[in-house]
């Protein structure tokens, strides 16, 4: 019996994928995994073993984040594509999904496309000042698209966005090669009616990997949820600097007098609707229950 290290692209029926030197074994897992509560998932790294010719997901390294829905591990970027027109920019499902990144310890990177349909510059220095990378792509003259490249480099990307923003057009601009079809489900990197809705890793020909999930493709209002309210705060990453600065320690950053980060705000120092947004998902979540 061989063992190798290698990672999980994709899962379906109790089978697991694991690509490793340029390889894929098809591999089941042991059943103490389940019984310890952990489910193997796309993007774990985990160790395999070979032994005539039957292959097992031996154990599973330490994860450095975890999605549920959609069920992916140990993703590095997360990629929000918005749109300045058709749809117009939905600042409150932006902020969302940098919470989720920031929460998740992802990296969001902010993609701006449909440039000659809009103004860019008021709703880019929204997320310039909070300190959120961002790119905007020209079709017309191809610029940004080596950016992004650059950004998804030797690691692994998800793309999020609402419906109509041009993920499949920004897709085929990055890699030809997925054949997404614009304006209907892709081929290759969508899913449709009668496919099986699992995560899957497909590899980049400059090198990194992109992940295909159902929830990234749909938003799924779920996902993006952050039940812990304490925590909220630190997903809003210009809130750094001030929060340790409110007269009161149990200050929420919502109303209160004597808050740091109301003062940031009306000095312009952090932006009206950022915080906006913080101030609706900080009464969402105060509004949850522990046990639900």
């Amino acid at each position: 019996m061989t063992e190798q290290r290698g990672l999980i692209i994709k899962g379906i029926d109790g089978f697991y994928y694991v690509e490793a030197a340029d390889t894929v074994y098809e591999c089941r897992a042991r059943g103490i995994h389940r019984k310890n509560g952990i489910v193997p998932t796309v993007g774990d790294r985990c160790t395999f073993s070979v032994n005539e010719g039957l292959c097992m997901v031996e154990s599973i390294e330490e994860r450095k984040n975890l999605l549920v829905r959609p069920p992916l591990a140990n993703l590095d970027k997360l990629f929000i594509v918005v749109s300045l027109c058709d749809p117009a920019p939905n600042l409150l499902l932006i902020d969302r999904l940098t919470v989720c990144a920031e929460d998740k310890s992802i990296e969001p990177v902010i993609v701006f496309t449909k440039l000659d349909m809009g103004d860019v510059e008021e709703v880019k220095s929204i997320y310039d000042s909070s300190g959120i990378k961002t790119i905007c792509v020209d079709y017309r003259s191809n610029s940004g698209i080596d950016l992004i490249k650059r950004e998804m480099k030797d690691v692994i990307s998800g793309f999020a966005g609402n419906s109509g923003v041009g993920k499949s057009t920004l897709l085929n601009a990055i890699e030809p090669s997925l054949n997404c079809e614009t304006g209907e489900i892709s081929k290759k990197l969508g899913r449709g009616r009668h496919t099986t809705r699992s995560s899957e890793l497909y590899n980049l020909s400059f090198g990194g990997k992109i992940a295909d999930t159902p929830g990234f493709s749909s938003f799924d209002m779920n996902m993006y949820d952050i039940t812990d309210k304490d925590n909220l705060k630190y997903c809003f990453t210009e809130f750094e600097e001030y929060i340790h600065s409110c007269k009161f320690g149990s200050c929420t950053h919502v109303c209160e007098q004597g808050c740091a980060v109301i003062e940031a705000v009306e000095s312009g120092k952090i932006s009206k609707s950022r915080h906006n947004s913080y101030c609706v998902m900080f009464d969402e979540a105060k509004k949850k229950k522990d046990w639900l």
